[in-house]
């Protein structure tokens, strides 16, 4: 029995489990909204003050070209307990801060407190889900699209959990929270975090574990959006909170019996037949990609085939990658805008207070099912029917024009769809480019072109949201004023009122997205050919080397090889 546990605790199916509950946790920046007044109240800030302190927290969250970096010298679990410190330093000295137990911080520290703070996501992405997909890379967009996914329900998870343990007025006890609570998960599941080999067996196989794993995260989704809806309605006592924590923590955990399940048939056919070499204890990347050496200036313009392992430069300086980050950038900063201006998109239009929380909730939950549904979708149609993956990229950008057009024109009662649409949109884009560029440029230095491809985001949402959003906003807004024969105040805050406030920005938005769907277009002409043809026939073992590795593992256990090419 002993040796079970530890075939389980060791097993690749508890590592897609770790996965799941680490990435379940670590999208704390989502939550900001619920305490960024704490913060403005307890250190005397101002709005312009705030609004600089959030943009280093989304900074943070999007650079993890230095998470990158480091996953090129160091296995996962360095990099994930990396970020586990980096989180609990970030927000400790905020709630140090905030509960006054040390000076008052200038506003330059707190915006290097929540830059550390957030920046501890793209560490738990480099070390979580890259690691998933060089383990399972035939199924590599049900991974993306599930571990995604739970990173999107984050959010709410560790709202209810806070709700559970503090109640619901000690915002200074939620980041308390947010603080150690991730960083412990990391630590409990480090010996998890690393990269196995993949075995060679058949696509829907795997693709049917993924599918339970879909199922349960689909369950706890429900529930969340059930509990926020009557959470909304009713005024919930300390112990009712404290049964929805529990239900919470137990939708969390319950993916585990699908991993005893799994796991036992391995344990099960390995005893039988000795052919299965455990590849749970395979913790090095797959051995060809790692021994094969490739010079990384000579051949910087004579890039590999499509699927092959590129350098960085070479992915960096290829007309693919460029077409897909601008794409990118056009594309998801126009979502990224409507996203983080949806509350003052409903107060301009007049809806009342209660319903901008409706639109927080609802783009929380589509935000889940997009990455999730476009994850499974995306690796259905590829498999089965050779749908490329950036067709579908560039279907889901012009599909957000209709939400950018429904708060254009403020259609009455739209913006509900609206938030419907964003979200959906928005969390359908991050399974398909990682995917992606997995596909296209190989998994070796998948860690570091993943990175610099999520930096096309907060690119695109500067230029879209501060500089045009927020401009033509301030302009109506001052029109408005003047036409009441006022001026602004200093430190007054200035507020617009009307379809105008975001007519002009989201027609240059909408725009913007379709110049991206363009863009992505010319991305689905140049690998038609490529995706007509089996990109995953590198990572299937061939008949005669899975024969080989079941001779060698029955004569001998204690060497395991390879399952299969890497390549």
């Amino acid at each position: 029995m002993n040796t079970f546990f530890y075939h389980v605790l060791s097993g690749r199916w508890f590592m897609v489990f770790a996965s799941c509950l680490i990435m379940a946790v670590s999208g704390s920046t989502y939550i900001f909204s619920l305490y960024s007044n704490e913060v403005k109240t307890s250190l005397g800030y101002d709005q312009s003050t705030l609004n600089l302190i959030s943009f280093f927290k989304d900074l943070g969250a999007n650079v993890g070209i230095i998470s990158g970096l480091i996953s090129e010298i160091s296995p996962p679990w360095v990099v994930l307990a990396i970020g586990a410190t980096m989180n609990f330093l970030g927000y400790f000295m905020i709630w140090l801060s905030l509960t006054q137990r040390i000076a008052k911080p200038q506003v330059w520290q707190m915006c290097l407190y929540f830059y550390i703070g957030a920046n501890s996501m793209p560490f738990a992405n480099t070390g979580a889900l890259v690691s998933c997909v060089k383990s399972f890379p035939q199924n590599r967009g049900s991974v993306i699209g599930l571990l995604k996914g739970y990173m999107g329900l984050s959010g709410a998870i560790l709202t209810q959990l806070y709700h559970a343990f503090f109640g619901h007025d000690n915002l200074k006890a939620l980041i308390f929270l947010i603080g150690w609570f991730p960083s412990a998960i990391s630590f409990i599941f480090l010996p998890s975090a690393r990269v196995l080999n993949p075995i060679p067996q058949p696509q829907h196989k795997e693709l049917k574990v993924f599918y339970k794993f879909l199922y349960t995260s689909l369950g706890l989704a429900g529930f969340l959006m059930v509990l926020i809806i009557l959470q909304k309605k009713f005024s919930f006592t300390r112990i009712e909170y404290a049964m929805d924590g529990m239900v919470v923590l137990f939708l969390l955990f319950l993916p585990l019996a699908v991993v005893f399940e799994e796991e036992f048939k391995l344990w099960k056919t390995q005893n039988q037949t000795f052919t299965d070499a455990s590849p749970s204890s395979v913790e090095l990347q797959l051995q060809s990609q790692e021994n094969r050496k490739v010079p990384c200036l000579s051949n910087i313009l004579k890039p590999p085939n499509r699927g092959e392992d590129h350098t960085i430069l070479q992915a960096l300086l290829s007309i693919d990658m460029l077409v897909l980050l601008l794409a990118a950038m056009l594309g998801i900063g126009g979502t990224l805008t409507a996203l983080d201006n949806l509350g003052q998109i409903g107060n301009s239009l007049g809806y009342p207070r209660k319903s901008l929380t409706i639109f927080v909730s609802l783009v929380s939950i589509w935000n889940y099912l997009g990455r999730v549904v476009c994850g499974y979708a995306s690796e259905i149609l590829l498999t089965k029917y050779k749908f490329p993956r950036p067709l579908m990229f560039t279907i889901v950008m012009l599909l957000s024009c209709v939400g950018h057009l429904l708060i254009a024109f403020g259609i009455p009662n739209s913006l509900y769809f609206a938030s419907v649409m964003t979200g959906f949109c928005f969390g359908s884009v991050w399974p398909l480019m990682f995917s992606i560029i997995s596909e296209l440029f190989g998994l070796k230095h998948y860690s570091m072109l993943l990175n610099f491809g999520v930096t096309a985001s907060p690119l695109g949402s500067y230029i879209l949201n501060v500089r045009v959003t927020g401009y033509l906003y301030d302009k109506e807004a001052m029109k408005q004023l003047g036409m009441k024969g006022l001026t602004r105040q200093a430190g007054k805050e200035l507020s617009c009122l009307g379809v105008e406030c975001y007519r002009k920005a989201f027609i240059i938005i909408t725009v913007s997205t379709l110049v991206g769907c363009f863009v992505s277009f010319i991305l689905v002409l140049r690998t038609r050919e490529y995706y007509k043809g089996d990109i995953y026939k590198n990572f299937r073992g061939e008949p005669q080397i899975t024969e080989t590795f079941a001779t060698l593992s029955s004569t001998n256990a204690s060497h395991h090889e390879p399952h299969g090419r890497t390549r």
